[in-house]
């Protein structure tokens, strides 16, 4: 679910945005946490929750709860629904597990964010990849998808001074495509802040719901892996991510599928089986 506030998020506090998005992506462990419970669990005082409440239109702690029951789209806070990981590793349990991230991340996608980034990337002069770490494979998959439906796609290096040699080369009519799960790289800021300068777009997969605004790329999809703890699998941003190429293949039209003939003419041509 995503909590309606009669306030914007932008004028929340860091740490009431930490509350936030802890309520939009664990809608059900809140429901059965107390107020101690979830002070200790997001490292917050009584008073930041209790004030919190009250900055959502609710009296106390009990009433905020009972508006999130009552805005959840979706039954699944049952105690049997909790996405908490077992003690011992079960491939069947750890494939589910995915399965429920899978469905909070269709639950709370932007479906018009969603069609904005993939008009982005058919209209882009170029469109500039940016993973940092574990992002990097994803960086590297949707350069591969994308070039293979004919976008002119270029992948960043991950950092240092060839990252500043890449940012002279992105101009006005380009978009950079970034990755900021939990929190957003130094590269990542640094690609956002000279958006403002170098006047390109930006579109960035994320994993918070509440995010502040220097943090906040043109158009943000969100991709849920889980609490902070967890072990973090990249099985949801990567379905995204197919998601994407595959609106963007089907928006490019003949564009596109002429691209894919051709590769694989060249295939028949020169890589026979």
């Amino acid at each position: 679910m995503e909590l309606r506030l009669p306030v914007s998020p932008g004028k929340l506090t860091r740490a009431e945005q930490k509350i936030l998005d802890y309520i939009n992506t664990n809608t059900d462990t809140f429901l059965f946490s107390s107020i101690g419970q979830l002070a200790r669990q997001l490292g917050l005082s009584d008073a930041t929750l209790s004030r919190f409440a009250r900055h959502a239109g609710c009296r106390d702690f009990k009433a905020l709860k009972a508006l999130v029951l009552e805005q959840a789209s979706n039954p699944a806070v049952k105690a049997s629904e909790l996405l908490r990981p077992g003690e011992s590793f079960s491939p069947r349990d750890w494939l589910e597990r995915q399965q429920q991230y899978l469905q909070k991340t269709a639950e709370l996608l932007d479906p018009a964010e969603f069609d904005r980034a993939a008009g982005l990337i058919c209209t882009a002069r170029r469109v500039f990849i940016h993973g940092k770490s574990a992002s990097a494979a994803l960086a590297q998959l949707l350069y591969f998808r994308l070039r293979r439906i004919g976008v002119n796609v270029v992948l960043l290096p991950s950092g240092g001074s060839e990252l500043a040699e890449g940012l002279v080369q992105i101009g006005p009519e380009d978009l950079v495509v970034l990755f900021g799960f939990f929190s957003l790289p130094i590269e990542g800021q640094i690609l956002l802040e000279q958006s403002r300068a170098a006047g390109y777009r930006t579109l960035a997969f994320v994993g918070r719901t509440c995010l502040v605004p220097e943090d906040r790329a043109d158009v943000c999809l969100f991709a849920y892996r889980g609490t902070e703890e967890e072990y973090h699998s990249m099985a949801v941003p990567t379905a995204l991510i197919d998601a994407l190429v595959v609106a963007a293949a089907q928006r490019l039209g003949q564009r596109g599928t002429d691209n894919l003939r051709l590769l694989h003419q060249l295939w028949k041509r020169y890589f026979p089986e």
